[in-house]
């Protein structure tokens, strides 16, 4: 795994290679980015965005955002494996400093800690986890995205889930296993 672009393109990320996470492949990731800079359908700056990666694994997707030109990135994972991995991924680009690192359950964290407004959200959860769809609730109801926002969410493509009645679906992707919906609040 690497970075695909901005200052830290081609530097290398630590993964997990485990059952338990599945990595965002690089061409994957490489297809939202494209979509963020360039759709007409996605109204969103990535630049000094703020963006809250959830079920972050080791991290890449938010490690991305900021080589991109993101301000900071929120990062949310209960694996303590990946989220030492995600730490070393952290030092290792010398980011810390615009990186925070929750290392628990999404649906326990936005019972106990603060959060800022957020332009990006990432959801990577596990395929079969279905209890998303409340986070997305959650965050609706605390009001913690920001006038112009997006989220993204990956999912596998045999999934059949319903969302639209909560999030407006902008744009949906498929690449190989992977579905990738854009919406906003």
């Amino acid at each position: 795994m690497r970075i695909i672009g901005g200052k830290f393109k081609g530097k290398p990320i630590a993964f997990l290679k485990s059952e338990k996470t599945r990595p965002l492949k690089d061409s994957v990731k490489e297809n939202i980015f494209n979509i963020l800079s360039h759709s007409k359908l996605i109204n969103i700056n990535l630049v000094n965005s703020k963006v809250l990666d959830l079920y972050s694994g080791v991290g890449s997707f938010g490690l991305e955002a900021l080589s991109r030109g993101a301000s900071e990135v929120t990062f949310v994972e209960k694996d303590q494996v990946a989220a030492d991995i995600l730490q070393k991924n952290i030092i290792n680009l010398r980011v810390q400093k615009n990186v925070r690192l929750i290392k628990s359950e999404v649906h326990e964290v936005f019972k106990r800690e603060k959060f800022y407004k957020y332009n990006l959200f990432f959801f990577d959860p596990p395929f079969i986890d279905k209890n998303f769809i409340e986070i997305i609730k959650t965050i609706k109801i605390q009001k913690i995205f920001s006038k112009d926002n997006i989220i993204i969410i990956h999912r596998e493509r045999k999934n059949d889930d319903e969302f639209s009645k909560i999030l407006p679906i902008t744009l949906e992707k498929e690449y190989g296993r992977s579905k990738i919906f854009f919406g906003s609040f």
